[in-house]
């Protein structure tokens, strides 16, 4: 885990994409987007069907690392609406399983916000909010550029993009500005944005960095360096 200050606050950008709150005993991910494969398999599109265990699996060894006691997904929990009923038993079993020793927050996003009214969601646990303040700081699913006030947000599935020795390489990153931080994606099939993007930029302004976690260093990369692939389209 390596530290970092944010709004008043020490936080641990985690290699694995995640955020962990210590003062609180928190872990807070974005996008899971669980049943992503399932949602393609009804166009057409095969994919392995095992993006949503991969995702838990790699959420449990997290909290059995960092000794966590409170979740927040930061929206897009799951792919589409309908996902929690696509849910194979034995994930949804190890699912409630956390839910129910954990304060699991399930804060809403774009792609699952009407699943709140499905049973199969229901039945899985955890609490439901679309957006809170905690200690100060809004957790929400997307960043808004009108509220001045610290925030934490999901969304965007930031990656640093980089030429290096003749070769692009992208890796997921944690994007922080003065008073935001957008976290990268957390699940097992999920893209992702140039973290140079304009809109990204638009968000935390053009003074914000790309932060990587590796080997115990923070590597900070600022989102106008020349070195960053950006596409603004």
């Amino acid at each position: 885990m390596v530290p970092l200050s944010f709004a008043g606050h020490t936080l641990h950008a985690l290699p694995q994409a995640a955020l962990y709150w210590p003062a609180r005993k928190a872990l807070l991910v974005a996008d899971l987007h669980f049943e992503k494969a399932s949602w393609y398999a009804r166009s057409g599109q095969m994919l392995p069907p095992y993006d949503s265990m991969a995702t838990l699996h790699a959420v449990e060894r997290l909290v059995a690392d960092t000794g966590a006691e409170e979740i927040w997904c930061l929206g897009d929990s799951f792919h589409d609406s309908h996902g929690p009923a696509r849910l194979p038993a034995d994930v949804r079993a190890r699912l409630v399983a956390l839910t129910s020793i954990l304060r699991w927050i399930w804060v809403t996003g774009n792609h699952d916000v009407a699943m709140t009214e499905s049973a199969h969601f229901a039945a899985l646990g955890g609490q439901v909010v679309t957006e809170a303040i905690v200690d100060g700081i809004v957790l929400r699913h997307e960043a808004s550029s009108e509220d001045p006030r610290p925030e934490i947000s999901g969304h965007y599935h930031p990656k640093l993009r980089m030429s290096f020795r003749g070769r692009n390489v992208a890796r997921p990153c944690f994007v922080k500005g003065a008073g935001k931080m957008i976290l990268p994606a957390f699940g097992a099939l999920t893209g992702g944005l140039d973290a140079g993007h304009a809109q990204i930029r638009k968000l935390v302004g053009d003074t914000g960095e790309a932060l990587v976690p590796l080997n115990g260093q923070l590597l900070r990369f600022p989102l106008l360096s020349p070195q960053l692939c950006r596409r603004t389209a």
